[in-house]
C-alpha cells in the first residue's frame, strides 16, 4: 500500500504521517510531498526517513491513495489529475467538500456510502467533525431541527504562522500579522474571510457541511466563529432543537455509547472538556449537557476535539483505513 501525504510538512501533514503510524496503516511505501521549497527534507515514518518530493514525481509513483493537505487551489488542479491514474484521493482542503458529486465523509457517520468509484473523497472542516460527531447520534434519535453554535477556535486552525504570531506576542515581540489584532490576551470573531450575507466563509462551512454530511435538508443550523489565543484544539458551544422530547440522562448514555465521541459531563467534580485536554487525541470530547430551559425540546452542550486531530489528519487517515479494510482502493 503506497501512500502519499501532500502538504507533508504543514502542521495537518505531520499529524497525517504520526496517525498513520499510530493506526498502523499498512503502509509500504510512504510518498511525502511538498513545495520545492521542502524538496529533499526529511520525514520519518516507522523508523524510515524518506525524501519529500515534488507532486509531478508523486503521482508518477501511482500512490493507491493520496492524503492532501496544502490548500484548496493545489487540490483543484491535481486530485481529478491522480483521480484519473486510479489513485484515490481524500482532500482536506475546501475545494470539493460542497462539489454534489464528491461525498464529504466523517467515516463513522456515512463511511459506509463510499465505493471504489468514489476517486475525490472530502474531508469537512474541522469544526463540521466535531459537531456533526455529536449531532448525528442526537438527529437519529430525536431529529434536530435547529442548531446555533458559537466556536472558540485555536490558531493551529489557522496554520504556523498564526502560533508564531500568538507566540510572539506572548513574548511581547512584534512581527508578522496573520490576524487584523492581536491575538494574545483577544477573541477574534473572524475566521477565514467575510462574505456577502455578513458571515464568514468558516460560518458557512458549518452552515453547509452539516446539512451535507447530515443528508437532511431541514436542519438549520447557523454559526458564529470566534478565533481564540488557543493552541491546543477547538472548543463550541452548542444549542440543539430536536422533534421529540427527550431525557438529559438519555442523551448522555446515547453519546456515551457513540464510537469517537467521550463525555466528560460531573459538574460536581468539574469534569468537562478543555482544549488543553484534548491536545493530541483522536476522539470527540462532549460535557456540559443540559436542558434549555428558555425553549421546548432543546438543550445546550459543549465540544471540544484537537483540530489537527480528529478536525483534519485523524478523520482523514480513519477515511483511509475504511477504504484498506472493505477493500475499496
Amino acid at each position: 500500500m503506497k501512500i502519499a501525504v501532500v502538504g507533508a510538512t504543514g502542521m495537518v501533514g505531520c499529524e497525517m504521517v504520526k496517525v498513520l503510524e499510530e493506526f498502523k496503516i499498512p503502509v509500504t511505501e510512504l510518498i511525502p510531498v511538498a513545495s520545492e521549497s521542502s524538496f529533499g527534507k526529511k520525514v520519518e515514518f516507522k523508523g524510515k526517513s524518506y525524501s519529500v518530493i515534488g507532486i509531478e514525481q508523486a503521482l508518477s509513483l501511482k500512490p493507491d491513495i493520496a492524503l492532501f493537505s496544502a490548500g484548496g487551489a493545489l487540490s483543484q488542479q491535481w486530485a481529478p489529475r491522480f483521480a484519473e491514474m486510479g489513485v484515490t484521493v481524500i482532500d482536506n482542503s475546501s475545494a470539493w467538500r460542497m462539489d454534489p458529486n464528491v461525498k464529504l465523509v466523517v467515516p463513522e457517520i456515512n463511511g459506509s456510502t463510499l465505493t471504489k468509484s468514489d476517486k475525490i473523497i472530502a474531508n469537512p472542516n474541522c469544526s463540521t467533525i466535531q459537531l456533526v460527531m455529536v449531532l448525528s447520534p442526537i438527529h437519529r434519535e430525536f431529529g434536530v431541527n435547529r442548531v446555533v453554535i458559537s466556536t472558540y477556535q485555536s490558531v493551529t486552525g489557522t496554520g504556523v504562522k498564526a502560533v508564531q504570531q500568538l507566540e510572539r506576542e506572548e513574548r511581547g515581540e512584534k512581527g508578522d500579522m496573520v490576524y487584523p489584532y492581536a491575538i494574545h490576551r483577544n477573541c477574534i470573531p473572524h475566521c477565514d474571510v467575510f462574505m456577502e450575507n455578513g458571515y464568514t466563509k468558516e460560518e458557512m462551512k458549518l452552515v453547509n457541511e452539516t446539512v451535507k454530511i447530515l443528508g437532511d435538508e431541514q436542519v438549520r443550523v447557523t454559526a458564529t466563529a470566534v478565533r481564540v489565543p488557543v493552541v491546543g484544539g477547538h472548543s463550541e458551544s452548542v444549542n440543539i432543537s430536536v422533534d421529540k422530547a427527550f431525557e438529559i440522562p438519555a442523551v448522555r448514555k446515547l453519546l456515551a455509547e457513540t464510537k469517537g465521541v467521550q463525555v466528560q459531563d460531573n459538574t460536581e467534580v468539574n469534569a468537562y472538556p478543555t482544549p488543553n485536554a484534548a491536545q493530541g487525541k483522536n476522539d470527540v470530547f462532549v460535557g456540559r449537557i443540559r436542558r434549555d430551559f428558555t425553549t421546548d425540546n432543546t438543550l445546550n452542550l459543549w465540544i471540544v476535539a484537537d483540530n489537527l486531530r480528529k478536525g483534519a489528519a485523524t478523520n482523514a487517515v480513519q477515511i483511509a483505513q475504511h477504504l484498506i479494510e472493505n477493500k475499496l482502493v
